[in-house]
């Protein structure tokens, strides 16, 4: 069998790519991460005006429909622009609350699922699995949390933590805080809202990928040593070239998995995007050498977002364990 995306998939990524290129996502990447999310909020306003949000919303809470290839597709163009804030998380709280209407407690969808998918509702989440902290919890419309059995609206955020990418903003949501929702029924929304997390966090590691190589290939032909590019060195053509491959191997995964929504096929393409875009910052930051440490390069702003992504939502050696697992 032969996967090819169709036309109109290929025209809706190619939309948001040059909409997104237009937007000037590296200013607002640096604001967000100054606590300035004012930039990021406009561009996150342009993608709900293009349907991004409302991919993973049912059509009955004012969605499209939870079309997981194309929110894949969105995902790696918001990763190739590194557009800030809780995207991961927005599209995890959205499956928890589909897959809570689906199990018959409709209350919380009907109440939050049309903002997140109008782009009205920035949301964050924390429950087991996901870590720690309450991504962006400072810029979020909401913050859902789940503990013993209990989905909770969290009242507020504790202070914000460094992170090692910037404009990842890590906070502790406050206890307490109004009951959505209580139930064993909520296991398996849990359940099934990480594995729409881990598909999503795939594609934007995909696209960090993807941009990582591309600046990459862009300085290697401007830089010369010996009076040559070195671009031109053999050394050089093989770790961009083991780069590339990398990335097209991930690729069709990430393409397979959203297709079936299988766990194994879901923590294969995360642990194998995770895994190219850990690779590509690696290579960019080696042949960019000692440029590459400076934060006023943009290029800064991919490169400290490969590794967070990469261990968010389930780490490389989490991930393969549950692809062993069948």
């Amino acid at each position: 069998m032969r996967f090819l995306l169709t036309s109109q998939q290929l025209d809706f990524a190619r939309s948001l790519d040059a909409m997104l290129g237009a937007a000037g996502t590296s200013a607002a990447i640096r604001a967000w991460a100054s606590g300035d999310a004012g930039p990021g909020r406009d561009v996150w306003s342009r993608l709900a005006d293009a349907g991004v949000f409302a991919l993973g919303v049912p059509e009955a809470y004012e969605g499209l429909g939870c079309l997981a290839v194309e929110l894949a597709l969105s995902c790696v163009e918001l990763g190739r622009h590194a557009v800030p804030g809780p995207v991961v998380e927005t599209v995890a709280a959205a499956a928890l609350l589909a897959r809570l209407a689906e199990l018959g407690e409709d209350g919380p969808a009907k109440r939050l699922l049309p903002g997140i998918a109008s782009g009205g509702c920035v949301a964050s989440v924390l429950w087991p699995g996901a870590g720690p902290y309450a991504l962006d919890a400072d810029a979020a419309d909401a913050v859902l949390v789940v503990a013993d059995q209990e989905l909770r609206l969290a009242p507020g955020h504790g202070p914000v933590q460094p992170s090692a990418d910037p404009a990842r903003r890590l906070a502790r949501p406050l206890p307490g805080g109004e009951l959505l929702y209580a139930g064993p029924e909520l296991d398996d929304a849990v359940d099934h809202a990480t594995g729409w997390a881990r598909l999503a966090a795939a594609g934007q590691s995909l696209g960090v990928a993807e941009a990582l190589l591309s600046r990459t290939v862009a300085y290697v032909k401007q830089r010369t040593q010996f009076g040559a590019p070195i671009g031109s060195f053999q050394a050089v053509k093989h770790r961009l070239a083991d780069t590339l491959v990398s990335i097209e191997f991930a690729r069709p995964l990430l393409y397979a998995a959203a297709l079936s929504l299988a766990p194994g096929e879901v923590a294969a393409a995360k642990v194998t995007a995770g895994e190219a875009a850990y690779g590509a910052a690696r290579t960019a930051l080696q042949l960019h050498g000692a440029v590459g440490y400076t934060q006023e390069l943009d290029l800064s702003l991919w490169l400290r977002k490969a590794r967070p992504l990469r261990d968010a939502w389930g780490s490389p050696g989490e991930c393969r364990a549950r692809v062993l697992a069948g």
